[in-house]
């Protein structure tokens, strides 16, 4: 008979994934077959077919699925496919590079009983330099409201019945505007952290710019960012250092406020502020790319084009 710490959860956990080598293989069967043993588990499969094969023979203890919600954004359809073959009302959707433990898991879970949706905050774990460069930004995020991570929780109910739209860029943010316009409640859970593995050197690379077409999504903190090249420039021109110091240090101030939001400070380090100085420098050039690349119709996310970051939410609330 199990131990009651080890009983089941009352809930499903959708992972979409689409790889194209499997190096992370047996790492990635250890963890699913840990989760299998506490939750049911559906993964959403987008590989080809003969990966597919392997992952099907390599997770047996798992729901193993492709694909079946048409759109552009990979990664959406294979959240709408799980959520809509989902036999549970509450559901844990995460990336494939996301580890729960099972105490996470269960919080998360538990928060679902007084929300619709609830948003966990994602810790890398190993952090190497390109983890905490992106640190830098998750530290800025919950400073202005919350970070968007690898995983969402979601009650399965508080979607429409024809879910949420997969052709656009920033599905997590589409997925939780869907059922705010339906009066859903959304719980950002900046107390509630959860390891990420970091992605390899030359996809973070890659990241750069999709990540900051994102931004198309919300419009005032497009207008922030776009603001960010112009002054740096100008401050740098005019020979202004102690406008450059004093640019710098609300940066890594404001990215200590981040750190110290719901116990932030025993899961960052206090250097982690720092690395927003890089990723602001960042970000103030790979918004005016986005731009360009808005003119030219969409940003490239694997095999598709995607023009839209995500629908307005007056727009949801006239037509969900």
């Amino acid at each position: 008979m199990p131990r009651p710490d080890r009983a089941r959860l009352d809930g499903e956990y959708v992972l979409p994934l689409r790889w194209d080598e499997d190096a992370d293989l047996a790492e990635q069967t250890v963890y699913l077959r840990e989760l299998a043993d506490v939750i049911d588990v559906t993964v959403v499969d987008g590989s080809d077919a003969t990966a597919f094969a392997a992952h099907r023979a390599a997770w047996p203890f798992a729901r193993h699925v492709a694909p079946v919600v048409p759109g552009r954004n990979g990664k959406a359809r294979g959240a709408m496919t799980g959520i809509r073959l989902s036999r549970h009302e509450k559901l844990v959707i995460a990336d494939d590079d996301v580890r729960y433990d099972r105490a996470v898991l269960a919080a998360v879970l538990d928060r679902l009983g007084r929300s619709d949706v609830v948003r966990p905050q994602n810790v890398f774990s190993p952090a190497p330099w390109h983890a905490r460069w992106d640190t830098g930004r998750t530290l800025l995020n919950r400073a202005l409201g919350g970070d968007f991570s690898g995983t969402v929780a979601l009650r399965r109910s508080a979607l429409p019945p024809g879910g949420y739209d997969t052709d656009v860029l920033f599905e997590n943010l589409e997925l939780e505007r869907t059922v705010r316009a339906r009066g859903g409640r959304v719980d950002v859970a900046s107390d509630l952290y959860v390891s990420r593995r970091p992605a390899e050197v030359r996809r973070f690379w890659e990241q750069r710019v999709r990540q900051a077409y994102d931004d198309w999504a919300q419009p005032q903190r497009l207008l922030r960012e776009l603001a960010l090249l112009p002054a740096i420039v100008s401050l740098v021109r005019a020979g202004n250092a102690r406008g450059l110091a004093a640019f710098a240090g609300a940066v890594v101030a404001l990215a200590a406020v981040g750190r110290a939001r719901a116990g932030g400070r025993a899961h960052f380090r206090a250097t982690d502020c720092l690395w927003a100085l890089p990723w602001v420098l960042e970000r103030s050039l790979t918004v005016w790319i986005a731009v360009l690349l808005r003119l030219r119709g969409g940003v490239r996310y694997r095999d598709e084009r995607i023009h839209r970051a995500a629908t307005p939410l007056r727009t949801l609330r006239r037509t969900t």
